[in-house]
C-alpha cells in the first residue's frame, strides 16, 4: 500500500515537473478556484431549495402553467449546483495525477453543455409565456394549454441532449479537454468550427432573440400603461416602476452572465486561442451564477412569493417547535392563510392573467 502511494506521488511530481509554467501557475490557484466554485454551488443549491419549497404548492398571482415553467427553471438551475459543479470538481481531482480518463471528460462536458442549454431554453419559454399572458389574456387559456406547456418544457429538456450528443463520444466530431484554468471539461471548439458555431445558432441566439423581443414588448406595454395612469390618475404617479424593476434586471443578468461565455466560445472556435487564466475561469463559471440570480429576479422580488415563503417557514417552525406558536400568533398567520387561500383558489382568473413575475402586476401597477 505504501509503495503504491509512493509511486502515485512520484508520478504526480514527475507530471508537474514536466508541465509548462502556465499550467503550474494555474494549478497553484486551484484551491482558490475550488473555494469559489463551492461557495457558488452552495448559494445556488440553497436558493433553489427555498424556491422549491414554495412553488410546489400554489402561490397567489401565479397560474398553474407559470408554476410548471418555474419548476423547470428551478430544476435546471439546481443542476448547476448538484450536477455540474460536483462532476467538474471530481474530474479536477483525477486530473492531478493523470491525463485520463478522456471518456469521463467527454461525459462531463456533455452534462455541462446540456444543463447550460436547458437553462437558456427554459428562460426563453418563460419569456414566451409572459408575452402571451400580456398580449393575449383572453386567449391565454386556449393558447397555453396544459399539454402545450408540458410540450414546451419537454422540448427545453430533450432538444439540447440531442443537439449536444456528439460531445459525449470520444473520438467523435469534436475533441474535449480539461482546462486547468477553469477546472472544467470543455469542448475544443476549434477542432470543429462548423459544429461549434451551429451550437450558438441553435441555442444562444434564438433564446436571446425570444427573450429580448418578448421582454421588450412587455416593458413597452407596461410603460404605455404607466403613462395612461399618470394622465388620468395623479395618485398613481408615486408608484414604483414595477416593469423596469423586474424586466430590466432579468435581461441585464442574462446578457451579463451568458454573453462573455458565448464570446469566448466563438473566439476559441474561430482563432483556436485561449483567454487568460482568470478571464477564462470567470467567463466559464459566470453562467452558473445566473442560476442564483434567477432566484432573486424571478422569485424574491415577487411579493406573493415572499408571503408564501414566510408562511412556509412558519409552518416548518411550528412543526419543529410547537412552542413557537404563541410568538407567531402576533404576526396573524390565520389572516395570512385566509387571504392566501382565497387567492390560490382563484385559478380560473390566474390562468389567463398571471405569469412568471406577476405580469398582471407589471401592467396594472406600473
Amino acid at each position: 500500500m505504501d509503495a503504491a502511494l509512493n509511486n502515485l506521488s512520484t508520478s504526480a511530481e514527475c507530471a508537474l515537473s514536466g508541465a509548462d509554467p502556465q499550467r503550474l501557475q494555474e494549478l497553484a490557484h486551484r484551491s482558490v478556484k475550488v473555494s469559489v466554485i463551492i461557495v457558488l454551488g452552495v448559494m445556488i443549491t440553497l436558493g433553489n431549495l427555498a424556491v422549491l419549497l414554495v412553488i410546489t404548492s400554489s402561490v397567489a398571482g401565479w397560474s398553474r402553467n407559470s408554476r410548471y415553467f418555474l419548476l423547470s427553471l428551478t430544476a435546471a438551475d439546481s443542476a448547476f449546483g448538484l450536477l455540474v459543479m460536483p462532476l467538474n470538481l471530481w474530474v479536477s481531482l483525477l486530473k492531478d495525477y493523470t491525463e485520463g480518463p478522456d471518456a469521463l471528460c467527454h461525459v462531463v462536458a456533455f452534462c455541462n453543455a446540456t444543463v447550460y442549454s436547458t437553462c437558456m431554453y427554459t428562460l426563453a419559454t418563460i419569456s414566451l409565456e409572459r408575452y402571451i399572458a400580456v398580449f393575449y389574456p383572453l386567449q391565454y387559456s386556449s393558447l397555453m394549454t396544459r399539454k402545450r406547456t408540458l410540450l414546451l418544457i419537454a422540448f427545453a429538456w430533450c432538444f439540447p441532449p440531442c443537439l449536444l450528443s456528439p460531445i459525449s463520444f470520444p473520438g467523435g466530431i469534436i475533441e474535449v479537454h480539461f482546462s486547468t484554468a477553469s477546472l472544467v471539461c470543455n469542448p475544443s471548439y476549434s477542432t470543429n468550427v462548423g459544429y461549434s458555431l451551429s451550437l450558438t445558432c441553435f441555442i444562444f441566439f434564438p433564446c436571446s432573440v425570444v427573450m429580448t423581443y418578448a421582454n421588450l414588448r412587455v416593458w413597452c406595454a407596461a410603460k404605455r400603461q404607466r403613462r395612461k395612469l399618470r394622465k388620468y390618475d395623479c395618485a398613481r404617479r408615486k408608484r414604483h416602476n414595477v416593469a423596469s424593476r423586474v424586466l430590466v434586471p432579468v435581461m441585464a443578468a442574462y446578457y451579463a452572465c451568458w454573453t462573455p461565455c458565448m464570446a469566448a466560445m466563438i473566439y476559441n472556435a474561430v482563432s483556436g486561442g485561449r483567454a487568460p487564466e482568470w478571464i477564462e475561469f470567470v467567463v466559464v463559471w459566470l453562467p452558473t451564477s445566473n442560476g442564483f440570480l434567477n432566484c432573486i429576479f424571478y422569485f424574491w422580488v415577487n411579493r406573493s412569493f415572499r408571503r408564501k415563503f414566510h408562511l412556509v417557514l412558519q409552518r416548518l417552525a411550528l412543526a419543529v417547535c410547537p412552542k413557537l406558536a404563541d410568538t407567531l400568533e402576533s404576526c396573524s398567520p390565520v389572516k395570512t392563510q385566509f387571504v392566501s387561500g382565497i387567492l390560490d383558489n382563484n385559478n380560473s382568473v390566474h390562468d389567463r392573467s398571471s405569469s412568471v413575475s406577476s405580469t398582471c402586476t407589471l401592467l396594472s401597477l406600473a
